[in-house]
């Protein structure tokens, strides 16, 4: 398939997204907005459009992509103990959980989550599901599972994960035809890497 052919089924496709598919897409584009400016709102329009994303992933796509579905219920999960940690304080002026780098239990306990996840969505995928993506299926969430982590504690190495993980979702969701979902995700590709250098830049001050 050419460019051109490639983009006029893009366009095509685009045009007659469904109306859920849009909700979805905007609130968690506004969602990777917030967390770029490290705004508590990153949650309540995160919640809003991973449980529309994960009933579209179960219920939509032939065959389902059962870990991006599953992810998306994880961070449901994350989004309300996340939501929990950033409003804490440990006084007026100091949040509990202020952006910096992880500490190495910290990294390495990210590191050791992707690992093992990886393994063991792939393997859930491979044997007991009709997935004929188990391998990059696995690896969009075992990446979102270690981001959305250390984002609810604030670590700058969320946004390497989120970066790591938009790679691979980009070829995911244009192969499975969610076509505005894969806008969506180059979107949050470049939106990744800026929060990446604001926040680097706001750990690296303090």
């Amino acid at each position: 398939m050419s460019l051109l052919e490639i983009w006029r089924e893009l366009k095509s496709n685009i045009i007659h997204t469904r109306p859920l598919e849009w909700i979805s897409t905007v609130t968690q584009i506004a969602s990777v907005w917030y967390a770029r400016k490290n705004n508590v709102l990153v949650y309540p329009t995160g919640i809003i459009g991973v449980l529309i994303a994960a009933y579209l992933y179960f219920f939509d796509s032939t065959p389902p992509l059962y870990a991006d579905g599953a992810l998306n219920i994880y961070y449901f999960v994350m989004s309300v103990y996340g939501w929990y940690n950033w409003v804490q304080k440990k006084d007026a002026n100091q949040y509990a959980y202020p952006i910096s780098w992880c500490s190495k239990p910290q990294l390495w306990t990210g590191v050791g989550f992707f690992v093992f996840f990886w393994a063991l969505i792939w393997v859930v995928l491979d044997r007991f599901t009709d997935s004929n993506t188990p391998v990059l299926d696995s690896m969009v969430s075992s990446s979102a599972i270690t981001a959305m982590w250390w984002m609810a504690k604030r670590k700058v190495e969320n946004w390497i994960a989120w970066i790591f993980s938009n790679i691979v979702a980009i070829p995911l969701n244009f192969y499975k035809h969610f076509y505005l979902f894969t806008l969506m995700y180059v979107l949050f590709l470049a939106l990744a890497w800026w929060g990446y250098t604001a926040w680097k830049k706001e750990a690296d001050r303090q």
